[in-house]
Formats: C-alpha cells, structure tokens, sequence
C-alpha cells in the first residue's frame, strides 16, 4: 500500500531518488522540500506496532463482553495512531503561498512575503526534539520587520540526525523556494 505522505513528491521508491532534490510540479500544493528522516519513520512504525497491539487487545476485550474497557482501549488506540500521523507530518514545508512549519501542537504558516531572511546559524540544538541540546546547525528565518521565528529546521531532529548532507539539502531548497516566491506577489 502506497503511503504518499512520507515522501514530498508521493514517489514511494526512496531508492529511486536517493540523492536527487525533490520534484516539485504543482507549486500551489503544500510539499515537504525533504523526505522524513530514519528517526521519524522508526518511531512512527514503533507506534503503529503499538497501535495494532492496542487494537488487537481492544477486539479480545470486546469478545470478553467488557464494552467499557473496550471503548476506553480504542479511544486509547485512535489517540496513538492520531499522534503517530501527526508526528509524520510535522517539519517545513512549502509552496507558493508561504512557509508552513507543521509542529506536534501548533501549525504556523506565514506568507512568502512576510519573511525576511532565511540562513543556517551554529547554535544550540535540541536532540530529537528532546530538553537536551547540542552544538549543531539550524535552519532559522526572520520576519521582514526584523522579528524572530522559531527554528524551523535543526541537524539534530529526527529528519537530519545522522544526515548532515540531507539537512544541508534541504535548508538550500527552503532557501531557494524563498528566493523564488519572496519577491513574486501571492
């Protein structure tokens, strides 16, 4: 079954396209200028391992006759697969309208227009999004008032870690979407 939401372009191959940049053919789409990362996709696959589990206890404790527990254990289930989806779908991503930075709690987009400069800093990075943080690269933008935004990409997340070149590539393609759509009105 094909899942066109862990690739930017919806090729399913990733070994086609390994090293390659990202197509992108229809600019008014909002696509994700990187694939997800080894990190992102194992833990999503532990959590939809955990939710077939859930489910599977879900469907004995049913059969047992205890529908209260049943429900309890499939709101349970459904929490774990919505938080895994969301997971999969948090990082940047772009079209021709704006910057979108999809986060597990919050969605921000901002319009091309509105940001002022995109670069890639050395900073203190949280690892895997956890408290702990590192010396690493982020990918940070400003508006055009001066205003900072939240770091939008980092090499030590769970698309980059471990992937410095796919990190690189990907803050020069957000880069370069800018470059592109900043100065054209939306």
């Amino acid at each position: 079954m094909p899942l066109p939401f862990l690739t930017a372009d919806g090729v399913t191959d990733a070994d086609e396209h390994e090293d390659e940049a990202l197509p992108h053919e229809d600019h008014d789409r909002w696509r994700r200028p990187y694939r997800p990362g080894p990190w992102r996709v194992a833990i999503a696959a532990v959590l939809l391992l955990l939710t077939a589990f859930m489910l599977l206890a879900t469907m004995i404790i049913a059969f047992a006759g205890a529908w209260g527990g049943a429900v309890g254990c499939l709101a349970a289930a459904l929490a774990v697969l919505g938080s895994t989806l969301r997971l999969l779908l948090t990082g940047v991503w772009v079209s021709r309208t704006g910057l979108r930075h999809v986060a597990f709690f919050r969605t921000r987009s901002i319009p091309w227009s509105a940001v002022g400069r995109i670069r890639t800093v050395q900073q203190p990075v949280r690892w895997l999004g956890l408290p702990r943080t590192v010396q690493g690269q982020a990918l940070t933008a400003s508006g055009q008032d001066g205003t900072r935004l939240p770091v939008l990409l980092t090499d030590h997340n769970a698309d980059f870690l471990t992937r410095a070149e796919a990190f690189e590539r990907a803050a020069d393609v957000v880069g370069a979407w800018a470059d592109e759509y900043r100065a054209v009105p939306a």
